[in-house]
């Protein structure tokens, strides 16, 4: 019977299985492998928080979402067209996302009486015999028996063969959409090229896959998804935490300074230590620390000699950061402060996501101690956002707090290769000696913008004290005078102000400069909020979208652009944080709308929230 090919131009796959069932791997190998065709796509990993957390049950699922389309698209989907379950937890836990009427791969050796006891269905209930699953189109492939069977030659261990089920799933979808599997055999080879079995037992699996769609009659569609129309130029697929780590390279070649993280390994931040210690070509020192504080003190350092020092975490660690931090704000260096947030507090959910540390970087330290904030909103956004972050830190002599989140780092989306010289040129300064008329150095005697110079340790007859201690204006000498502590906390957050004058004004993503609702959004909730507002556009709803790249300070106009609006709606992934400031700075009527779960929102929860404030 001869296969029917069918154009479709939006589809939203969901792997699911155990987590040692190579979900993410699968996923990104489809992620790649779709990138290189030139079709638009984001994804949402998702996977717990155990290392290996126990097999076969709920909390053991590992998924990843993948939406591929030939038009633009901006989040990874609302809903799946297709769930490959490796086993009854993973069809349990993921179910509800599926369209009705949408495919469900399932692996049948994953549905017996042990997987299906251990996904809590009832004794005798198999969802995949029950007629439970009426409205989808089952596809049922026992995955383990077929790809015992295509490496039966092979003389490795059941329990090793078996691992090379993902590669056979992944062979089946290459074959469903029409796909070429070249890259992702060159990427085995370079993995495992070392260990010939394991290489020779994967290939074989993909392959067994792609030919079992091919010979199977069960199957008579076949899919394709063509190019997206896209800006012209040179594409990659990206992950945030990839680009965050080559914008920084970016900074160190444009800024002409050496570069040092400081860091201690926390989910979901650790990629970009993994990342950048593969660069020291770069001029890049890499410090893996005993603990976040000595992390942040190693980067301080650094900067205090010269370098540009940077530290990577996420929320818990940020926390134990928090009086260095303020020690970088009395010495008024040079230091980024990288936070990837996940859900929290303490512990909370390691990996998953949320926006919830800004107020943390807000107001979370002793005393008056204010910081710029940048905040990236997609996985490619992070390039020049942590570009934009770390000059501003340079050029105005503060630490600076960038803000991340796990759907970011671990997220992928297309990016188009910026030119270096499209990036913005960082200008750095360092004060080598005594100006005409000048007796002796003064090493907080500042410019217009209220910055101080920045002098190298040794440097004859510049030589300062330094600490934290409350510093006289313009000698730096210790000073406990109040007036002078007063006059000290004005200037510091005068300078932060300052920042405004060196950023551009926030301009609509969206929608009309007049109307009736703006909705304002930072950070991951960039594509729903997009999605939602382009959605209700087209229907002649009165609604903009603004997104806030830099949200200490504002830009300068954003106080005009609210005031031309009725109503605010600020959406975000905690329980009301950006809305408080924003209801405080512009004494606005401003509304939150919060979802705290671990995951992003959807599309469709925001255009139902507009519809309901109008």
């Amino acid at each position: 019977m001869a296969n029917k090919q069918e154009i479709i131009n939006d589809v939203v796959i969901k792997f699911a299985g155990d987590s040692g069932d190579g979900m993410q791997l699968t996923g990104s190998q489809f992620t790649n492998n779709t990138a290189m065709l030139g079709i638009d796509l984001a994804t949402f990993p998702d996977f717990p928080a155990e290392i290996r957390a126990p097999i076969g049950t709920l909390p053991g699922v590992s998924g990843f979402q993948l939406r591929f389309s030939s038009d633009r698209i901006f989040t990874p989907g609302d809903a799946c067209d297709v769930l490959v379950a490796m086993n009854a937890a993973a069809l349990k836990v993921n179910l509800k996302a599926l369209k009705r009427g949408g495919k469900i791969i399932a692996n049948t050796d994953g549905f017996d009486s042990k997987n299906l006891r251990l996904a809590n269905y009832p004794e005798g209930v198999n969802p995949l015999e029950d007629n439970s699953l009426e409205g989808y189109e089952v596809i049922k492939m026992d995955v383990t028996k077929m790809t015992r069977e295509a490496l039966k030659d092979i003389t490795m261990g059941t329990k090793e063969k078996d691992r090379a089920k993902n590669m056979f799933v992944l062979g089946f979808l290459y074959w469903m959409y029409n796909r070429d599997m070249d890259n992702t055999i060159q990427f085995i080879t370079e993995k495992f090229g070392k260990k010939p079995e394991i290489l020779e037992s994967n290939i074989k699996a993909l392959k067994s896959g792609y030919n079992f769609g091919d010979t199977t009659e069960t199957f008579t569609n076949r899919y394709s998804v063509e190019k997206a129309k896209m800006e012209p130029g040179t594409y990659r697929s990206i992950m945030g935490n990839q680009a965050l780590a080559y914008g920084l390279i970016a900074v160190g070649q444009k800024s002409g300074l050496p570069l040092f993280l400081g860091s201690y390994p926390i989910t979901p931040a650790s990629d970009i230590l993994h990342e950048l210690s593969r660069h020291k070509s770069f001029g890049i020192k890499t410090f893996q620390a005993e603990d976040e504080i000595a992390a942040i003190a190693s980067a301080i350092g650094a900067s205090y000699g010269g370098a540009f020092g940077f530290t990577t975490t996420s929320g818990p660690g940020m926390a134990l950061k928090s009086e260095a931090m303020g020690l970088a704000v009395m010495l008024e260096i040079p230091l980024l402060i990288v936070d990837v947030q996940r859900g929290g507090p303490s512990t909370g959910l390691p990996t998953k996501t949320e926006q919830s540390d800004l107020l943390q970087a807000y107001y979370g330290r002793n005393g008056e101690c204010p910081m710029p904030i940048v905040a990236a909103s997609t996985p490619s956004d992070c390039f020049s956002a942590v570009y934009e972050a770390a000059r501003i830190s340079l050029q105005h002599m503060t630490p600076v707090i960038f803000l991340s989140d796990g759907y970011i780092a671990n997220g992928a989306e297309p990016w188009k290769f910026p030119a270096a010289d499209d990036l913005k040129p960082i200008e750095v300064k360092f004060k080598t000696n005594l100006a005409e008329g000048e007796e002796k150095f003064q090493p907080y005697l500042r410019d217009d913008n209220l910055v101080r110079p920045w002098v190298k340790p040794g440097t004859p007859g510049l030589e300062h004290r330094i600490g934290g201690l409350e510093k006289q204006n313009i000698t730096g000498n210790i000073s406990y005078d109040p007036e002078n502590h007063q006059l000290m906390v004005k200037i510091r957050e005068e300078k932060v102000q300052k920042v405004a004058n060196d950023i551009p004004n926030q301009t609509l993503d969206s929608g009309k400069e007049i109307g009736k609702i703006l909705v304002i959004g930072w950070g991951s909730t960039y594509g729903a909020i997009k999605s939602a507002c382009q959605e209700l556009q087209h229907q002649g709803v009165s609604v903009s979208h603004a997104h806030l790249r830099y949200v200490r300070p504002f830009p300068a106009n954003l106080g005009d652009i609210i005031a031309n609006f009725e109503k605010i709606l600020i959406p975000e992934l905690n329980n009301g944080q950006l809305v408080k400031i924003i209801r405080d700075v512009y004494g606005v009527d401003a509304k939150g709308y919060n979802k705290i779960m671990g995951i992003p929102f959807t599309k469709h929860e925001l255009i139902d929230q507009i519809k309901s404030m109008l």
